[in-house]
């Protein structure tokens, strides 16, 4: 496995690309805009330099995984030689359905093609391709240069020998896979995002602040950062629509979000990509300031 094509070029597709091209494989990244594509290129840039800086990259090694980065616009084209294609586009299950379905019909018989999906079922995915077998779920973290895990889904139709390669490429990235099967979720979110979601509640219902719940979770269970904090950083509309695909997929009212999210997301505050969630973000600052909706 060598040519790698990554489709989407956002916070994740971006992140992807850099990992697989300073490993070595040659890495198509795809997006239908070429604004998009310039961006994503500038980020990966600044991601290597902090890596130079660091010690973890020499500057020849940061030139050659640029090198190994080619952009492309037209996705038939794109995915054409690939070996593997992973695709990171927006958590919609249309368009992932019809980018699944363009990427059967395009890629040579023999690829496998991934999805960094976090919660959309990798089986319902699968149906879209003439190739179930060779479809996989590959959840990275983000940021992905830094981030350790990746949840490696196996939808129903999922073959050990895709399985496997899948679980030893990700190795390869200096990454460690979990295996895990296709049910809502799957696991970080599953585990993940009721815990996000309890914590709104929690601001919602007047329990504690803004500040004082993510105190307390990073000081009294040892998390890097606090939930509301995370919910921020992974994106409230993200958050919101995890949700409702584990109250859709179980059935269960546990997992019905919390109104205040709902609000939020339908208000436009979707966290430091917006510039205000339950925080508000500065460019340039690194300063956490408290949303004047919740002092």
């Amino acid at each position: 496995m060598h040519n790698i094509t990554v489709i989407g070029s956002g916070t994740m597709g971006n992140g992807i690309a850099h990992v697989f091209a300073q490993h070595g494989y040659e890495v198509t990244l795809v997006d239908i805009s070429a604004t998009a594509l310039d961006k994503a290129l500038v980020t990966i840039g600044k991601n290597l330099d902090r890596q130079v800086v660091k010690g973890a990259l020499t500057e020849e090694e940061k030139s050659a995984t640029l090198r190994r980065i080619h952009p492309m616009t037209d996705l038939h084209e794109g995915v054409a030689g690939a070996d593997l294609v992973v695709e990171a586009a927006t958590e919609n299950v249309t368009l992932k359905l019809k980018i699944f379905k363009d990427m059967d019909q395009h890629a040579p018989p023999a690829a496998i093609l991934a999805t960094n999906t976090s919660s959309i079922s990798i089986t319902q995915i699968a149906a879209a391709t003439q190739r179930p077998g060779q479809v996989i779920g590959m959840h990275f973290m983000n940021p992905v240069p830094v981030m350790k895990l990746v949840e490696v889904i196996r939808g129903y139709a999922t073959t050990d020998t895709v399985c496997s390669q899948i679980m030893v490429l990700s190795k390869k990235l200096n990454k460690v896979p979990v295996e895990v099967n296709d049910y809502p979720g799957f696991v970080a979110n599953r585990i993940l995002m009721p815990m996000i979601n309890e914590a709104i509640y929690t601001l919602y219902e007047g329990v504690s602040g803004v500040e004082e719940i993510d105190t307390v979770m990073k000081l009294g269970m040892a998390h890097p950062m606090g939930p509301l904090q995370l919910a921020d950083f992974i994106g409230l509309d993200v958050c919101l629509s995890i949700l409702r695909v584990l109250q859709d997929g179980f059935g269960n009212p546990k997992y019905a979000p919390c109104p205040l999210l709902v609000n939020m997301v339908t208000a436009g505050k979707l966290g430091a990509k917006s510039g205000e969630g339950f925080y508000v973000y500065t460019p340039g600052s690194k300063d956490l300031v408290v949303a004047d909706r919740f002092k």
